[in-house]
């Protein structure tokens, strides 16, 4: 009997982050737990209650999402096994009835309100935010029955849908193609195998604050030919100052280029935090630079051998 995957996500219903959980293919047959954070969705994979959670780590106008970035970071491994790739579309939606003009506050969670705030200025000025846990609980919470503070809401448009909405206005978003990064992350197991278009995922902890300090690490991908898609600096929350870095490098684990900064981060770092190897969502193949082939690799390895074993 084959048992069931469980997934969970960042709820409730009618998030993108549940766009994003039915659009990877083996979900679809899997069991679906909404949580109502990203935190409680990856504490649920740590803690066995589900095998894989898929949670928002980028977005193309506001870029990380530190929830997701900071969880990462700390407390049991947890590594990511795949990506998916989510275009945002915003419409503004308010229980059947409520116009436009009656609308004096405006419930959405921050990354969303901060894509719709200038079309909200222009539209809409003078109303006031209300911060909600994600789009799609603004909108349940309007079909709730119950008074709310604000009258209408900035959600997906399935969110408005499954309340039974009116949608005042769609299509709100100030940055035309905006697109939201998710990815599914997993407890240590076996990694996906490389496909040629891969990124990886790392936290990296300095020693100690000092002059040249970023460069030292941004070196070990550079002299390998490693392109990096996203570097952001996270407090560390030790002390006011401290930061850490969180870096998607393209390749694999298991790519010789890939395995050598590796080696070479343990060596410069306090702490290297490996997240995981993966298929890039957009199917993009690794750029890699001449003199940075597997093969280039293991032929200088092959000559230090021989080196070593003539003298």
């Amino acid at each position: 009997m084959t048992t069931q995957v469980r997934y969970g996500y960042f709820g409730p219903p009618g998030t993108f982050t549940q766009m994003a959980l039915l659009a990877w293919p083996a979900a679809r047959g899997g069991e679906h737990t909404a949580y109502d954070s990203v935190d409680a969705t990856l504490a649920a994979v740590r803690a066995g209650a589900i095998d894989a959670g898929m949670v928002p780590i980028e977005n193309s106008v506001e870029g990380g999402v530190s929830a997701t970035l900071d969880n990462l970071a700390n407390g049991d491994p947890l590594v990511v096994i795949g990506e998916v790739l989510v275009p945002i579309t915003f419409v503004l939606a308010a229980p059947a009835g409520m116009p436009l003009s009656a609308v004096r506050a405006v419930g959405t969670h921050s990354h969303a309100w901060a894509q719709v705030r200038g079309w909200m200025r222009e539209h809409a000025p003078g109303v006031a935010y209300v911060p909600t846990l994600s789009t799609a609980a603004a909108a349940a919470g309007l079909a709730g029955g119950e008074e709310q503070v604000y009258q209408a809401a900035v959600c997906a448009p399935v969110a408005a849908a499954v309340n039974g909405l009116s949608v005042l206005s769609e299509d709100i978003g100030d940055v035309a193609n905006a697109v939201t990064r998710f990815v599914l992350v997993a407890r240590p197991g076996e990694l996906p195998p490389p496909t040629g278009a891969d990124k990886t995922t790392l936290v990296l902890y300095q020693r100690e604050d000092h002059s040249g300090g970023l460069l030292e690490l941004l070196e070990q991908f550079a002299t390998r030919g490693i392109n990096m898609t996203r570097l952001e600096s996270r407090p560390t929350k030790a002390e006011m100052g401290s930061y850490c870095f969180s870096v998607d490098i393209e390749g694999h684990v298991v790519d010789e280029r890939i395995g050598e900064a590796l080696m070479g981060l343990k060596r410069v770092c306090a702490e290297v935090v490996f997240l995981g190897s993966y298929p890039r969502a957009d199917g993009r193949a690794a750029s890699v630079a001449p003199r940075t082939t597997d093969e280039d690799f293991a032929a200088a390895r092959d000559w230090l051998n021989s080196v070593r074993h003539s003298v």
